[in-house]
C-alpha cells in the first residue's frame, strides 16, 4: 500500500470505529513518505489498537513514541508504527493541550512502548493513564522540570556564561578566529620542512 492509501484506510477504520475528527497527511517524500494521521487526544489509545488490528493495515511492530513541544498550541504526541507483513508504516498524533498533557497509555497493547511513555512523561511531563510505573528513567528522582519543554532553562548557562553563540547569529562576541592547535607530535613548520626559517650570521640558530 501507498503512503496516501495507508492513511486512507487507518481514517476508514478509525472512522469504523467512532473516533471523529481524523486528518491524514503525508510527511516526507520518496521510501521515506510516511502517511500522517491526526486524531482527538482521547482517541488516542482506540486509534493505535485499531492500526494494529486491522487486517490490510496489519501495523504490529512499535517504533518509537515521542512528543513535540508546540508552545501555547500544546503538545503533539507522535507514534510511529510498522506493518512487518506489509512493510508500510504511519505516524499517528495527537494534539494534547498544554494545561492537561495527557493520553491513556498504550503498553496494554505494544509492551513496548513502556519505555517511551516513560521518557515522554520525564522529559515533557506527558502523564500516561493506566501505565504501571512512570518512575523516573534518565534523570535523578530529585531533579525538577522537564528538560524537552521549550520554556525549561538550561541551568549551565545561567550558572555561567556560554562561550560561544548559544544559537546562530545570537553571539555579540568579535568574529575573531582561534589559532590552529598543532595535533601532539607534529613540529613546529617553522622548525622543521621546506618553510623552516633559515639561519642567518646574525643568528646561526635561526631563533630570530
Amino acid at each position: 500500500m501507498t503512503p496516501e492509501e495507508v492513511g486512507a484506510r487507518l481514517a476508514a477504520v478509525c472512522g469504523a470505529a467512532g473516533i471523529g475528527d481524523v486528518a491524514v497527511s503525508v510527511s516526507g517524500g520518496g521510501p521515506y513518505a510516511r502517511a500522517t494521521v491526526d486524531v482527538p487526544p482521547e482517541d488516542w489509545h482506540a486509534a493505535v489498537r485499531s492500526a494494529r488490528d486491522d487486517t490490510e493495515l496489519a501495523l504490529d511492530f512499535f517504533d518509537w513514541l515521542s512528543a513535540v513541544d508546540e508552545l501555547p498550541d500544546g503538545f503533539t504526541l507522535v507514534v510511529h508504527l510498522w506493518s512487518t507483513g506489509h512493510r508500510h508504516g504511519v505516524l499517528l498524533r495527537a494534539r494534547l493541550p498544554r494545561d492537561a498533557a495527557a493520553a491513556r497509555s498504550v503498553v496494554d497493547l505494544f509492551p513496548g512502548a513502556a519505555w517511551h511513555e516513560r521518557e515522554t512523561h520525564e522529559m515533557f511531563g506527558i502523564d500516561f493513564t493506566g501505565h504501571p510505573d512512570l518512575a523516573p528513567l534518565l534523570l535523578p528522582p530529585e531533579f525538577e522540570g522537564h528538560p524537552l519543554r521549550k520554556e525549561f532553562v538550561l541551568a549551565a548557562r545561567v550558572a555561567k556564561a556560554w562561550p560561544g553563540a548559544k544559537e546562530p547569529g545570537e553571539s555579540e562576541a568579535g568574529g575573531g578566529r582561534r589559532a590552529p592547535v598543532r595535533p601532539p607530535g607534529v613540529p613546529d613548520p617553522a622548525e622543521w620542512g621546506p618553510n623552516r626559517r633559515q639561519p642567518s650570521a646574525t643568528d646561526p640558530d635561526g631563533d630570530s
